[in-house]
């Protein structure tokens, strides 16, 4: 509970003693230590070049509070830099989608002020949201509780102002698989295929991606439905930021299935609802203190 109530005066991380016991690995362990304790004390371990100036991702996803039935924590994280590497996290619990509608529209206040103390009063071009952890029956809503809620909550920060606003709803767990086609044998795509047509329906705005190479078995695809866009970007370019930011998760040197927001959120939201039960102490909110 120390990083739900104080903050330690010294860094402190953990390591087995077998995992530095091989001197074969130990380069390596040690290479990957010294990312996650630059990345535990805010920093960026790299960057890629994303042409979209002025634009905040946030990643969000839930998980059940083990402490208290019916109650889920919501972890919010969102950038706070051009390079989209930099970012600040929040949690909040409900026990309700009222609740976590109101919630979310609250934390996002939250990161706009935050946003413009680290970028000297500079305003927003887009926001792109990635929501994690949500099934179709449940797209109605989160189009009422969530998109709704953080409409109004824009309103009320801009009056008169129109939002560039897009929320994508992000599901790995599909049984849906693609394969290449060769003279003698099938393989699995290569990563960055994107799959936009035919297999998706035609009355909404999905694509299905591939980020990673697998050695056995078949790639798994990940699926992004974009249930509300007022940003202007071609579905192109949608795609390609979707991609980029599967290799900027710092905890692995390759790509993951997800955006790194909703892969952070996910990490934040378990760490919260399993082990903390309460809210990270607010000074660790521009580190990523759970990686």
């Amino acid at each position: 509970m120390l990083c739900a109530k104080r903050i330690i005066t010294s860094f402190d991380m953990v390591i087995l003693a077998r995992t530095i016991g091989n001197r074969k690995t130990i380069r390596s362990v040690a290479t990957k230590v010294a990312v996650q304790l630059n990345c535990k004390l805010a920093g960026e371990a790299w960057c890629l070049e994303i042409p979209l100036a002025s634009t905040m991702v946030i990643g969000y996803d839930t998980y059940p509070d083990s402490s208290t039935p019916n109650r889920s924590a919501g972890a919010f994280v969102a950038s706070m830099d051009k390079s989209l590497t930099r970012w600040y996290q929040r949690v909040s619990f409900y026990d309700t989608h009222e609740g976590l509608g109101k919630s979310l529209a609250s934390l996002l206040r939250d990161a706009l002020h935050k946003y413009s103390q680290c970028n000297d009063g500079a305003s927003l071009d887009r926001i792109i949201f990635f929501r994690d952890g949500v099934s179709d029956g449940q797209i109605p809503q989160v189009k009422v509780w969530e998109i709704d809620q953080i409409l109004a909550s824009l309103q009320a920060l801009f009056p008169g102002v129109e939002h560039k606003l897009a929320f994508v709803v992000v599901t790995k767990r599909i049984s849906t698989r693609f394969f290449v086609s060769g003279r003698d044998h099938v393989t699995n795509p290569p990563p960055g295929t994107v799959v936009d047509s035919e297999v998706t329906r035609p009355e909404r705005y999905d694509f299905f991606l591939v980020s990673q190479s697998v050695r056995q078995g078949t790639v798994a695809p990940t699926h992004y439905n974009v249930i509300y866009d007022t940003t202007g970007l071609k579905p192109d370019h949608m795609q390609r930021l979707a991609y980029k930011l599967t290799h900027l998760y710092f905890n692995w040197p390759g790509t993951i299935r997800v955006p790194d927001p909703c892969q952070y959120a996910h990490k934040l939201a378990f760490l919260a609802g399993q082990s903390l039960h309460a809210e990270h102490n607010p000074r660790l909110s521009s580190a990523l203190f759970y990686l």
